[in-house]
């Protein structure tokens, strides 16, 4: 329990702020936090709106629980789901809610995944090369850099890292491993070091920083659970129910963005005098752009600073957000 009172939520007051209209006056309300971590947007949200209740998601076996414990005073208020987000849809068929109110999601790691040092995702701490946010299940980063080829690690390097020496790292794992096994978070924070050049390595924070996030988003297959997530989470809010989304990577944001597009906007044909019936809008957006914290919460809080926020509400009934999305593809 020590690590709880550390933890800061990211732009809370903004998150607030965007749910408050979904959450108050409407009687009795629902909201998922989709990515509950140590459940300190969840302990605002219960806090702040007293008619609403919290379903918080989260793959990390660990993370549920000590968000159980935070969150325990509010009773049957706020119930538990060991699922990753793109599982809403059971979630809530499973406790029989057809829809609801408001939706949270905080994306990226979290910062209890960070601070512990054995779970492998700080390139600064020595631990075995996991990442994987539920440690139960699926395929570490171990095993990701001991079998990729050059071509794939260069990939994920460049798409999810935005790493620029992309091919020097890949070759240089590849080469490495040939040698030995390659398990511990230093040996790779170091390989990835050496094989950027020495001007590059002076600025930007620590060298490795790309890389493993190229390797997290990977292992948790991040941005292909959050691409099937969106649609559905939209699909299930109801008319004034509301969504907020905060990205850290410029991935995530650009997906949040897409999810949104096609339903802020008409599908009536262009130059039509009036929209057709059943192609309106069926939601309409509460950010301009992306909305970013402030400095003062920025220089409080570090981890905050790639943080970026959109956020959207359901104004009609329409068709589904998953089937719109599909339209798009």
């Amino acid at each position: 329990m020590a690590e709880q009172p550390v933890h800061v939520p990211v732009m809370l007051e903004p998150v607030l702020d965007a749910l408050a209209p979904a959450l108050t006056g409407r009687g009795d309300v629902v909201c998922v936090d989709a990515t509950l971590g140590l459940g300190g947007h969840s302990e605002a949200i219960l806090e702040r709106f007293p008619s609403a209740s919290v379903i918080g998601l989260d793959r990390d076996p660990n993370a549920l629980k000590l968000a159980g414990e935070r969150l325990a005073r509010f009773g049957d208020r706020f119930t538990a789901a060991h699922a990753i987000y793109d599982e809403l849809p059971r979630v809530l068929r499973g406790l029989g809610v057809p829809a609801i109110d408001g939706i949270l999601f905080d994306l990226g790691v979290s910062s209890m995944q960070l601070d512990e040092a054995e779970r492998g995702f700080a390139y600064a701490q020595d631990a075995p090369l996991d990442m994987r946010m539920d440690p139960t299940t699926g395929r570490t980063a171990e095993e990701i850099v001991n079998t990729y080829d050059v071509r794939e690690l260069t990939r994920i390097l460049r798409e999810y890292g935005e790493e620029k020496f992309a091919p020097k790292v890949a070759k240089a794992i590849v080469a490495a491993r040939a040698r030995e096994r390659i398990t511990s978070s230093r040996l790779l924070a170091d390989l990835v070091r050496d094989a950027i050049p020495a001007a590059a390595r002076r600025t930007g924070g620590h060298p490795a920083k790309r890389a493993f996030q190229a390797l997290r988003i990977e292992v948790n297959a991040e941005l292909e659970v959050l691409s099937r997530a969106l649609p559905a989470a939209l699909d299930a809010l109801t008319v004034g129910g509301r969504i907020a989304v905060l990205s850290y990577h410029s991935l995530e944001d650009r997906i949040t963005k897409r999810a949104f597009a096609p339903l802020v906007t008409s599908s009536s044909p262009p130059g039509l005098p009036v929209e057709l019936p059943g192609t309106e809008p069926t939601f309409r957006l509460l950010t301009r752009g992306a909305e970013l914290p402030d400095e003062a919460e920025t220089a409080a809080n570090p981890r905050a600073a790639s943080a970026r926020m959109r956020a959207a509400e359901r104004i009609r009934p329409g068709h589904h957000a998953a089937d719109q999305g599909e339209d798009q593809s």
